[in-house]
This record gives C-alpha cells, sequence and structure tokens, in this order.
C-alpha cells in the first residue's frame, strides 16, 4: 500500500490525529459540556490542536524512540 519510506510520515500523521481527536473531543467536552453548540466549539478547537500535534509528534517521536531504545536490552 505504502513504501517503508513513508513510514515515519504516516506514522507522525495518524498519530497526531488521534491523539488530537479524542483529547479535543474529551476537553471540550470537560470544559463546556454538551449541547447543540458542541461541535462547533470541538472543531474550533481542533483546528488548533491538530497542527499542535503534528508539530509535538515530529519533535518529540524521535526524542522517545532514543530513550526507548536505550532503556531496551
Amino acid at each position: 500500500m505504502f513504501k517503508k519510506k513513508y513510514s515515519n510520515i504516516l506514522f507522525i500523521f495518524f498519530m497526531g490525529f488521534g491523539m488530537s481527536l479524542i483529547m479535543t473531543l474529551i476537553i471540550t467536552y470537560i470544559n463546556t459540556g454538551y449541547d447543540e453548540l458542541y461541535y462547533k466549539r470541538f472543531f474550533k478547537a481542533w483546528s488548533v490542536s491538530l497542527p499542535v500535534a503534528m508539530i509535538a509528534t515530529t519533535i518529540v517521536a524521535p526524542i522517545v524512540q532514543k530513550f526507548v531504545d536505550k532503556i531496551i536490552d
């Protein structure tokens, strides 16, 4: 389906997408509750959190991978 050389980009995309989606859904609900404007508030918040998650994953994933590689026998 996809070539191996795209694995890092796909990882960043899917991890950022999934994490930002779940966290934004939950945090928006906790902070504002659920009403007829919930989805509008969610999409507004997600439009900010998705790019932040992509950038954070790009920065953090290699650091975490190096750390894990050091602590694994």
